[in-house]
């Protein structure tokens, strides 16, 4: 069974246990960088990129010149987008329940007096516009 690398301790791997990420589940590759940095960007593979297979969401990290820096920050910011997608998840379903709910939901006494009080309103406009007599 894979293991998550030694940089994923303590609360960030707490973090993975919460979201159900197993360490066989995402892809840890070492690329070499882009941008500018001159020949030390071209001949190094500090660039860390992360992909968690199962969600297909993907990280890459290039903002430090070491490579341990940068997998710590891919794995912190590959735990954050987990987070939030799961986050986003339950609110989509929260106010989807929310608005089945409100659908559903009988009128108040107000409402009811609103439309009643509206369906007079243009009865009267309605009946207004029958056949006169005197013609």
């Amino acid at each position: 069974m894979a293991e998550f690398p030694d940089i994923v301790e303590g609360p960030l791997r707490a973090r993975f246990a919460v979201l159900g990420v197993k360490p066989g589940d995402v892809e840890e590759r070492f690329v070499r960088g882009s941008g500018a940095g001159g020949q030390k960007i071209n001949k190094t593979s500090s660039t860390v990129s992360l992909q968690h297979r199962p969600t297909g969401v993907e990280v890459r990290c290039q903002k430090e010149r070491s490579q341990t820096l940068n997998r710590l920050v891919a794995w912190t910011e590959l735990a954050e987008k987990l987070e939030w997608r799961k986050a986003e998840a339950a609110n989509r379903a929260q106010a989807a329940r929310e608005l089945v709910r409100r659908q559903k939901r009988g009128k108040t006494r107000g409402q009811k007096l609103r439309m009643i009080e509206g369906k007079r309103h243009r009865a009267k406009i309605k009946s207004a516009r029958g056949r006169r007599l005197d013609d």
